[in-house]
């Protein structure tokens, strides 16, 4: 079988959590396997350890401030690339600089998805 890749769409916080798990999941079973989550919306706030949308609130996912960044970074020490779109950032007042070293960052969301779509990425939004 060729190699599998594959697009984590997460725009709302919430998902955060079952995103991680897929994620987790599908590298097992695919260790060879391409993956890029690009993140857009409130759920980008989970970049900078506070994952707080709207200016307040807990993001609602189970994992901790720390454990959600720190388990992101495991991921990307796998090869999972995060993306942030900077839309998003500027929306929720987030400086680029601050964000950790393995998020990248791209112009805007939906046309990261668009682009690795028309690359052979399935498609995915836990």
């Amino acid at each position: 079988m060729s190699e599998m890749k594959v697009l984590f769409h997460v725009n709302e916080t919430e998902a955060w959590t079952k995103s991680l798990g897929n994620i987790t999941n599908f590298l097992k079973d695919q260790p060879q396997g391409k993956v890029e989550v690009v993140a857009n919306g409130p759920s980008v706030t989970a970049f900078t350890g506070s994952c707080q949308a709207n200016g307040g609130g807990g993001c609602g996912c189970s994992l901790q401030k720390g454990d959600l960044l720190e388990q992101m970074g495991r991921l990307s020490n796998e090869g999972v690339v995060f993306a942030a779109c900077r839309n998003s950032l500027k929306i929720y007042d987030i400086d680029e600089k601050t964000l950790p070293s393995f998020v990248k960052v791209v112009p805007a969301g939906i046309t990261e998805i668009a682009a690795k779509q028309s690359e052979g990425y399935a498609y995915i939004k836990p």
